[in-house]
């Protein structure tokens, strides 16, 4: 167990620092869970892409690969063993098992997640706003979901469940935004190709060239207008959360919120250095979000107000 454990703040340790940082507010039962979680989703995506904790700093070390079906399906089996408590061949599996079982995680929220890699696997051509949203979830807003149960939201929450499938959304269309062009260069685009035909663009390549960096800029901003309204879905949510991870969620929202201000910031040359928040604004947004996550808590018997129009994931049978 404690190299299952190694492994999983490795991966968090690595892959992701931001989160890393925010996780230390949780308990030690449901940081060591968060981790292991978080472990098996970096390790799913890392098997997929070909790249080793591809979250990090050189996130594309693995642009020459192409999703294989093969490594897709040895996921899913391993998977679903992990989920009947069965034996599993890697330390990230092994964690994954021991989350799912402690929290009784519905089995079709990672079966959701290996969906959004399939995604990945055949190449999806994302056309409208409504397939790059579907994306999203299944890479990101279902992780949010598994989060949530692993914070203490009982799975049949589905109010709750909705907010933190807005907030992994908004993380990932911020991803999106941020990482356009290198996204490009390995031949992805998920910005929505009705959009970026209004500016006459067509494909990784009409991404890539640099007489288009104005209209890709347009459609990015475009795409963040969509993630603010799901990171403003998402803020009451937290107020449903065990305190501490409430502070935790609330600082986590506000730092990455602040990378879709970066890339609007700016404008056409978004893409020339990877778009981040600054270690003291970092600090200072983790410090705003912790005050919100604490006013929130005072409100947490009052309704959350309604989502309106925005996109909604099935909840079952979604694989």
């Amino acid at each position: 167990m404690k190299e299952v454990e190694a492994a999983a703040s490795e991966a968090i340790a690595k892959g992701s620092r931001s989160f890393a940082l925010a996780s230390l507010l949780f308990r030690p039962t449901m940081r060591r869970h968060a981790h292991m979680l978080y472990a098996w989703c970096r390790h799913c995506d890392d098997v997929i892409d070909g790249q080793n904790l591809g979250f990090g700093e050189d996130s594309k070390a693995g642009a020459a690969h192409t999703p294989r079906r093969s490594d897709l399906d040895a996921l899913r089996s391993e998977t679903l063993a992990a989920l009947r408590g069965g034996e599993v061949s890697s330390a990230p599996m092994a964690a994954f098992r021991e989350v799912a079982l402690a929290t009784d995680m519905p089995a079709h929220h990672p079966l959701d997640l290996l969906r959004g890699f399939e995604m990945d696997v055949e190449a999806r051509d994302y056309r409208t706003i409504s397939d790059t949203l579907e994306y999203c979830y299944h890479v990101a807003g279902v992780v949010g979901v598994m989060m949530a149960i692993v914070m203490g939201v009982d799975p049949d929450d589905q109010e709750t469940l909705d907010r933190a499938a807005d907030l992994g959304i908004a993380f990932q269309l911020t991803n999106i935004a941020r990482d356009v062009v290198d996204d490009a260069a390995i031949g992805r685009v998920y910005l929505p190709s009705d959009w970026l035909a209004e500016h006459g663009i067509d494909g990784p390549e009409g991404v890539l060239d640099p007489a288009n960096r104005d209209g890709v800029s347009d459609v990015a901003r475009r795409l963040l207008a969509v993630a603010e309204r799901y990171y403003e879905s998402a803020g009451p949510g937290v107020r449903r959360l065990p305190i501490r991870a409430g502070f935790a969620v609330a600082a986590a929202r506000g730092v990455y919120r602040d990378i879709g201000r970066v890339v609007r910031q700016r404008g056409p040359a978004a893409w020339d250095v990877r778009a981040r928040t600054s270690k003291k604004r970092k600090l200072a947004l983790a410090g705003l979000g912790c005050m919100q996550g604490a006013s929130a808590k005072v409100m947490v018997f009052r309704a959350l107000p309604p989502r309106g129009d925005l996109w909604k994931y099935r909840t079952e049978g979604t694989a």
